[in-house]
Order: C-alpha cells, then sequence, then structure tokens
C-alpha cells in the first residue's frame, strides 16, 4: 500500500509545485442514488483526503439530496425529466458556471457524463488547452430498446463517438470495453478505471437467517434478489419473465427486491408474492444482500456491475447477462453464471440449476466472496490521481514548447 500512497503525493502536485486542481462535471452528482454517483464520491474523498488535490463538481442539483455527498458543488441550470423527477437534465453551461470555472483555473476537466453540460465544457477546455478526461459508466446508447425508441440507437452512438472521441483520454471501467474504445481511439488514449468494494458493508458474515425469518423465508428456501434501480432498462421484464418461468416450472421462489424506482408498481403487477424491502443503506442494505441467495441481474446498461461485486463479495450467487461490464468480473461456472442477455429462459435454466445443485451454489458463493478480495478502492483510486498527474504534466511541457 505504501507505493499507493506516495504516488497518489506525488500526483497531487502541479508542475508548479500547488496542489492539482480538478473540475469534475457530473450529469447528476448527489441527485440520484446509484453506482456511478458512488464512485464519483468516492473519487472525490480520495482526491481530496488522500491525494492532496483540489477539486471542483459542476452539476445539476435537486431540493434534496439522495444522499450525502462529498466535496465542493457548483449548482448548474438544470430541470427534472418528465416521468422520471429523480433525474436532472443540465441545460448548459452557462455563463455563471463557465465564469467559476475560469476563476477555479483547473489543471483536468474529468467528464462523466456526455450530456450538452459536459460536451459544451469539453468544448471550452479544448480551447483553452486544459486536458480532458472523459470517464464512462452508463451504456446509454443501450436505452432506447427499453422504452420503444430504438430509432434513436444510430444517432446516439454517433453522438458519443465524436464525445469520446474528443477527450485526451477515456476511463473505461472493464477491459473488454477498453478494448472496445482502444480500437477506435488508440491504445494510448484509454485507461481502465475500475471499482472497488467496501468489504465492512458487503460480507458473507452479515448474513442473517432472523432478517430472513421476519421476511417469511423457511431456512431451506433458495432466495432470488433483484438488487438496483426499479426501472425497465435495468431489465425487469427479463426477471418478471424469468420467475414466472420458474414457478411455471414448480418452483416455489419468492424473490427479494431492494430498490426503488418508478417501475415499482409495474413490477408488483407482474409478480405477485415478492418481498419488496425499497431503498435500503448502510448496515441494513448488507444484511439483505448477503440473507438472499441468487442475484439475478439481467441489465445490460452498465459500464462496471457494482451490484454483481457487491453480491460477490456478500458471498452468494450471481445469475448475470453475458455483457463486458459482468463478463470482466464472473468467471462463468467459477465465480457465478453468465447468461444469454434478454434470454428469460435462460435466467430461469440457471437459477433453476442452482436450485437443484446446492453444493455447486455452495461452491460459487465462497469463490465469489474470495474473488472479491481483489477489488481495492485505494488502490483503484490511486491509478485514477496518477494520471491526472501525467496529463497535466504533459500539458505544461507542451505549452512551453508552443512558447518557445
Amino acid at each position: 500500500m505504501k507505493h499507493v500512497l506516495e504516488s497518489g503525493r506525488v500526483a497531487g502536485r502541479s508542475p508548479a509545485g500547488r496542489p492539482l486542481r480538478i473540475a469534475l462535471f457530473s450529469g447528476n452528482y448527489d441527485c440520484v442514488r446509484d453506482g456511478a454517483n458512488r464512485a464519483l464520491n468516492r473519487l472525490v474523498a480520495y482526491l481530496l483526503d488522500r491525494a492532496g488535490m483540489a477539486v471542483r463538481i459542476y452539476s445539476p442539483t435537486a431540493p434534496t439530496k439522495a444522499f450525502e455527498s462529498i466535496g465542493d458543488i457548483v449548482s448548474v441550470r438544470s430541470a427534472s425529466i418528465p416521468g422520471r423527477p429523480e433525474y436532472r437534465l443540465a441545460l448548459g453551461f452557462t455563463g455563471a458556471a463557465r465564469a467559476d470555472l475560469k476563476a477555479f483555473a483547473p489543471d483536468i476537466v474529468h467528464l462523466s457524463a456526455p450530456d450538452i453540460l459536459g460536451r459544451q465544457a469539453q468544448k471550452y477546455a479544448r480551447a483553452a488547452g486544459i486536458p480532458v478526461v472523459a470517464s464512462l459508466h452508463t451504456r446509454f446508447e443501450t436505452y432506447p430498446e427499453y422504452y420503444h425508441l430504438g430509432f434513436l440507437r444510430r444517432p446516439m452512438e454517433a453522438y458519443l463517438r465524436r464525445f469520446y472521441g474528443d477527450a485526451d483520454h477515456i476511463l473505461l471501467p472493464t477491459p473488454p470495453i477498453l478494448d472496445e474504445f482502444a480500437a477506435l481511439y488508440g491504445r494510448d488514449n484509454v485507461s481502465i478505471w475500475s471499482r472497488g468494494v467496501d468489504r465492512t458493508a458487503f460480507h458473507p458474515a452479515l448474513r442473517s437467517n432472523a432478517f430472513r425469518a421476519r421476511l417469511g423465508y423457511a431456512p431451506g428456501d433458495v432466495v432470488p434478489l433483484f438488487f438496483g434501480r426499479l426501472v425497465l432498462e435495468k431489465g425487469l421484464g427479463v426477471f418478471a419473465d424469468a420467475i414466472e418461468a420458474l414457478r411455471a416450472r414448480g418452483y416455489n421462489v419468492r424473490p427479494m427486491i431492494v430498490g426503488e424506482g418508478p417501475a415499482r408498481d409495474w413490477l408488483a403487477r407482474r409478480l405477485p408474492n415478492v418481498a419488496f424491502l425499497g431503498h435500503l443503506a448502510g448496515a441494513d442494505l448488507g444484511c439483505a444482500v448477503a440473507s438472499a441467495d441468487i442475484l439475478v441481474n439481467p441489465s445490460v446498461t452498465e459500464a462496471f456491475g457494482n451490484v454483481n461485486l457487491e453480491a460477490m463479495a456478500s458471498g452468494i450467487g450471481v445469475v448475470s447477462a453475458d455483457v463486458p461490464s459482468a463478463s470482466s468480473l464472473i468467471v462463468h461456472g467459477g465465480t457465478g453464471l453468465l447468461v444469454p442477455p434478454h434470454d428469460a429462459a435462460a435466467y430461469a435454466d440457471a437459477i433453476a440449476q442452482l436450485i437443484d445443485e446446492p453444493a455447486q451454489l455452495a461452491v460459487l458463493r465462497r469463490a465469489a466472496a474470495v474473488a472479491a478480495d481483489r477489488y481495492c478502492w485505494d488502490d483503484i483510486l490511486a491509478g485514477v490521481a496518477a494520471l491526472y498527474g501525467r496529463l497535466a504534466g504533459t500539458a505544461t511541457v507542451a505549452a512551453l514548447a508552443r512558447v518557445a
């Protein structure tokens, strides 16, 4: 760990000897409690407390925060999205935000969302000669199919190619996605920013038979878990179809649902006899996840898949869509099961296999918990800090060369 902390301190100074200044642009920094925003908050905490950098966040804000956020936030003009009021849509890089950024004089501009705010901030930074880092958190191009807007996918993909192509460096969460982006933008222009897991918050020891009993589960019940935002793009339709298929085969499964969102009532209508626990945090969340048996994750929209990692760390089985975010975490048949995306029958087959073969489920659970130990937040965030330092140094050398 010593070399990690030392690299963070070196990266925290600009070539001029002052602390590096990082301007982070976010789509919803503390409006929604999701994996992307939690990762960004962890990054800011590390940069401030461990790397000795100065950070300023530019983001829409909501009247009430979804969680207690970290750092100095400059609120930008935004509007709530119809039907999804928890999300805010930035209305652009306003004059006030532009003046604040100029006064802050960042060494690096980090864009975490490809929205209009991020795009306009990107153009400003490039004109000012400030290195631009873009990080990928969500596969937005997959969203249209869940809302019968498939015709938007191609123009959305074209826009995203321009957005990421205009960054100086791109941070990707998994090796398969890095390979995809390296083919488009060059191997030297991409790096891995993985994710970590808090082993005090997610651990097999948090499993509670008393918690299960309070929810009406018998000791021998195998409990499927859905864990995440209750929105259609998380694959709720596939999840519901898979549970219905299991029940039709005679499996008396009663899923546990951890999360909230606008599709809750839709899911309740589709799936009777389900334990809805709502939004949980802290010890309650860790206990709930560890007290289930099999996470069922049909989502194809994540760039990393935090819920898969948190379920693995909690020592439960994982049945996930076979997409890059999952295949980089899960060894099929070793630490979980991967199934074809959108194939509800394949999910039902995989869940039934683990119900019928408890010894295999036990092996997967133990192996998953061990594999999760590799994902240490400090090591991962030190790499981001070091990248900032390299880019800031390169920009200074280029500026001196132009003057000479």
